[in-house]
This record gives structure tokens, C-alpha cells and sequence, in this order.
């Protein structure tokens, strides 16, 4: 999928290598030229933060292009908003984005948290404070770490430490970040849950505590299973038994007197049912759940899915009130009543969608109904899940876009298809790349080298290394003569760069493609 290759930055997009001194222009989206200016390269690196390196250095610019901030080094290392990493001959430092210098350009590796910097130096460590625009050296360490939670976690010698937290010399056996707002600690009286103020809220004292999901962790203590939810506050217990509850993974099961009696979810009973016999969690919050004399359910965060009478041997996860279902080696599909409504005769099957769905008798797919009215025969190797009627398969590595007739849509195969958020179709064929309709029509033909979609009606695109933009209907925004153009959707304006060497270039009109009309004042 050698062109479909995006390069993105927030909204901002550049199809094509920088060169050195360029001329670059922006324009409203009116067509009207606003400014222009000189550099080697620019970066629209989040909405409206603008960096462009010239011969005097490298800048964060104003809208306008002009420099406002010298960001000291040779080039953006990364942008994690809001923080600029910059990277110069003797290291990496940090700049907010609104130009505020946060840490110099001396650094070997820097970790950040919306208002706080980490920054190591070989082992020692610094924090940064934008609250107070002060940095604080934190020490030598083996290692350091800067929490989802803001925390910072230093090891040293075996121990663990909060240099942030009011007794930041205290040592912890374990410290560790989970899923949500706490820290895992461990010291020699047990486990507890320390909040981002480096507080505990449930006291060291149990014998076992892993997280689950979010801010809930399962925990033993003596002789009684809980189910534990912190706050920031203090920690609360939701569910305690003095049963044996397992914990495999996601799965969560109480046994009474040795007989698996509830399915837990992460605060308390999810299901609490006598004769089950085996659970499996299969997808995120669902589970098959097996009965006595082999009745089989699936069970979802709501409620039963499917309800526990199917003689199926196990049931997948299904859409649309339909459910793929396997009994002696061949799939069907049952309802959530758990009645077949499609036999078990295929080797395998899909989901449905549109009320279509795809299966295989042998080595290749075909499309069948709701109602179990075979669609198409089965010619394919692949067939993904149908989407405003249409679905991509696969055949001698070549890809077709069909409908449930198993029709095509479009009459070629081609070496990729993708379909994009905004309900186009990005299709290449022999290294050229063309856009097709949610229909499966043709928008831009197979002629380009790159194609970005920035909005439902709005497409960069490139030729023989030159960029333009066109619309949906056909017009042409900018004509293909550019080295690059950018969009900054956010002020509304568009950077171009390389007209001059572009004009040079007498094959670099969109006309020479397919006929377009020119936006007026584009």
C-alpha cells in the first residue's frame, strides 16, 4: 500500500519532502493571498501551533508566518500537546506551546503530564512545574517514571519512591500504575491505593490487590474476597465474600461450597445463577455460560444476549439479533431466544450487517440472508462486513467492492481498498491512487500518487510530486502546481510553498488528468 500514505499532523498535512529556502503562501479560503515568507519547512504540529525553520533558526510562528518564539535548536523532536519537544547539539528541552521556554535544550530524555515535564540527564531526574515555571532536581535513580495520574514513580536500589508526595524519602516494596487514578503500593504490613496527591486511600493491609478495569481492583484479605473502588477520597469496598472468587484475566467467578454460583463484574454480581458448569469470556463484557444438561447462553453487561436454551455447542457475538452459533462441526445461526433460525450447515461464518451476512462451505465465501437465502455463491477468499451496501472482497490478490448479490459494484479488482471515515472509498492500482463514492462511482480517478480526504468535500492531491486541491463536483481549489499544501482548518487558511518551480513544470495541471473546472479565485 506504497501511496496511500498519510502524514499527519492535527489537521495539517504535508504530501511532499521539504526543500531548503522556499517561498512558502498562505491563503483564506476565499482564494485570497494573506501573506507570505521564507523557510526551509513548516509544521502545523496541532490546531493553529506553528513552527518553520529558516537560515536564523527554528520559530514558533504566528498565523501570519512571521516568528514569534526562536525555539533554540534544529528541529521538533515530537509535539505532545501542549509541550514542544526540541531537540539541539546537546540534548532535547521543552516549550509550551503557547512559547513559554520550560526546560533548556540539554536533556537526554523528557516524559510529560499536562502541567508537568520529567526529564533525565543520565540518572538524574528533574520535574517540572508549569504551575510555578520552576524545575526541581529530583535525584539520581535507576529509573523514573511519570504517572497517567501526574505521580512521579522513581526505583532506586530495589526501593520505590514519591518524590512529589509529602514524604517523598518514604520507601514502598512496589509501586505500580494501573488502568485508572491510583498507584498499587506495597509494603511489609500489605497492599493499598495511593491517590495523585500521593496519598493513601485504602491503608496497606491486604494480602493480595491486582487492579481490573478503571479505578476497581480485586483484593483478599485474611479470609474474605473483595471487590474494591477507589475515590479519591478514600477507597470503598463494593462487594466482599467469604466464598472463593478466581480472577483469570478479565473473568471474574464466586464458587460456594465448590460450585460456581455468580459471574462478577468489577463492583459486584453480574450474574448469580445455580446449575452453571462452565464460563468463558469470549469478547469485552461478554460470556458464554454453560448449564446443566449442556444448555449454553451468552450473556452481555445488560443481560442475557442470548437466553440459556440453545443446544448449541458454543455461541459467538452477533449483530442485528442474529448470533453465530456452532452444533456437530457446522455453524448457523439463533436468536436471542436461542432457536435456530438459520441451520448449522456451514463450515464457517460471519457477522451480520444489513441484514447480510457472509459464509463458507469450503475454501471460499459467499453472502447470505437474514432469512437464510443464499445471496451469492461462494467465490471469494475474504468478505468484510457490509457497510451502506457495499462490502470489500478478496479474490488472487486482487480486491472488489460487491454488493449482497455478490454483483460487483466497481467493474475491476484493484491492489488496495479502504474505506475512509467520511464513507469514501481510497482505491490504488498499479501505484496510482483514485477516490470512489460510497457507492462505489468514481470521484477522482486512478491517476494520482497520493490522496488525502481533509473533509467530506475537500482533497489534497498529488502528481509527479506536485500538489493541488480539488472538491467532490469536480472544481479544482488549487491547480496542481504546488511542492506542498497545507490546511489549517482551524484559522481557515491554506500554505502553499514551490508555485514558482511548479509554473517551470508545463505538465502540472489537474486538467491534463481528467477535465476540472477552476474554482473561481482559487
Amino acid at each position: 500500500m506504497r501511496n496511500l500514505i498519510f502524514f499527519v499532523f492535527g489537521s495539517f498535512l504535508f504530501l511532499a519532502s521539504p526543500s531548503r529556502g522556499q517561498s512558502w503562501e498562505v491563503y483564506d479560503f476565499g482564494g485570497s493571498l494573506q501573506t507570505s515568507a521564507a523557510f526551509q519547512e513548516i509544521d502545523l504540529l496541532g490546531e493553529s501551533v506553528l513552527t518553520g525553520k529558516n537560515t536564523d533558526g527554528l520559530f514558533l510562528l504566528s498565523p501570519d508566518l512571521r516568528p514569534v518564539v526562536n525555539l533554540q535548536g534544529q528541529e521538533i523532536f515530537q509535539y505532545l500537546k501542549p509541550w514542544i519537544l526540541v531537540k539541539g547539539p546537546k540534548g532535547i528541552g521543552a516549550f509550551h506551546e503557547y512559547g513559554q521556554s520550560a526546560l533548556p535544550l540539554e536533556y537526554e530524555e523528557i516524559t510529560t503530564f499536562t502541567n508537568r515535564l520529567l526529564a533525565r540527564k543520565g540518572i538524574d531526574y528533574w520535574i517540572y512545574e508549569k504551575s510555578t515555571g520552576k524545575t526541581k532536581w529530583l535525584g539520581a535513580a535507576d529509573e523514573a517514571k511519570l504517572t497517567r495520574n501526574g505521580q512521579v514513580i522513581l526505583k532506586n536500589q530495589g526501593s520505590y519512591y514519591l518524590p512529589l508526595s509529602s514524604n517523598p524519602e518514604k520507601p514502598y516494596e512496589l509501586l505500580l500504575e494501573s488502568q485508572g487514578n491510583f498507584l498499587l503500593a506495597k509494603e511489609a504490613s500489605g497492599f493499598g491505593l495511593i491517590n495523585q496527591l500521593g496519598e493513601y486511600v485504602l491503608d496497606p493491609v491486604l494480602d493480595q490487590l491486582e487492579p481490573t478495569r478503571g479505578d476497581n481492583y480485586f483484593g483478599f484479605d485474611e479470609n474474605q474476597y473483595l471487590l474494591i473502588r477507589g475515590f479519591e477520597a478514600s477507597a470503598q469496598v463494593r462487594y466482599n465474600s467469604y466464598h472463593k472468587i478466581t480472577k483469570d484475566g478479565d473473568l471474574l467467578l464466586e464458587f460456594i461450597h465448590g460450585k460456581l454460583r455468580r459471574v462478577l463484574e468489577e463492583e459486584g454480581i453480574l450474574l448469580d445463577a445455580i446449575g452453571m458448569e462452565e464460563v468463558k469470556l469470549i469478547a469485552p463484557d461478554t460470556y458464554t455460560i454453560r448449564f446443566r444438561e449442556n444448555k449454553i447462553g451468552l450473556l452481555g453487561k445488560k443481560g442475557w444476549l442470548v437466553a440459556p436454551n440453545s443446544d448449541a455447542e458454543s455461541i459467538g457475538t452477533g449483530k442485528e439479533g442474529l448470533f453465530p452459533a456452532l452444533k456437530n462441526g457446522k455453524y448457523g445461526y439463533v436468536t436471542s431466544e436461542g432457536e435456530w433460525i438459520i441451520p448449522p450447515s456451514f463450515r464457517e461464518v460471519g457477522t451480520f450487517s444489513e441484514k447480510v451476512s457472509s459464509y463458507r462451505s469450503g475454501a471460499t465465501w459467499g453472502t447470505i440472508s437474514s432469512e437464510g437465502k443464499i445471496l451469492s455463491e461462494p467465490k471469494w477468499e475474504k468478505i468484510t462486513e457490509f457497510s451502506g451496501g457495499l462490502a470489500i472482497a478478496e479474490l488472487a490478490g486482487k480486491y472488489y467492492l460487491i454488493y449482497p448479490s455478490g454483483e460487483l459494484a466497481y467493474p475491476e479488482g484493484l491492489d488496495q481498498i479502504s474505506k475512509l471515515k467520511e464513507g469514501f472509498y481510497l482505491v490504488e492500482s498499479n501505484s496510482k491512487s483514485g477516490l470512489l463514492s460510497a457507492l462505489g462511482k468514481t470521484i477522482l480517478p486512478l491517476a494520482f500518487d497520493q490522496i488525502q480526504v481533509e473533509q467530506k468535500d475537500f482533497f489534497i492531491v498529488v502528481r509527479d510530486g506536485l500538489s493541488g486541491t480539488m472538491r467532490a463536483n469536480g472544481d479544482v481549489f488549487l491547480p496542481l502546481q504546488y511542492a506542498q499544501v497545507s490546511i489549517d482548518w482551524n484559522e481557515q487558511k491554506v500554505f502553499v510553498t514551490g508555485p514558482k518551480m511548479a509554473k517551470e513544470n508545463t505538465q502540472a495541471s489537474p486538467e491534463a488528468t481528467t477535465p476540472q473546472k477552476r474554482k473561481k479565485g482559487a
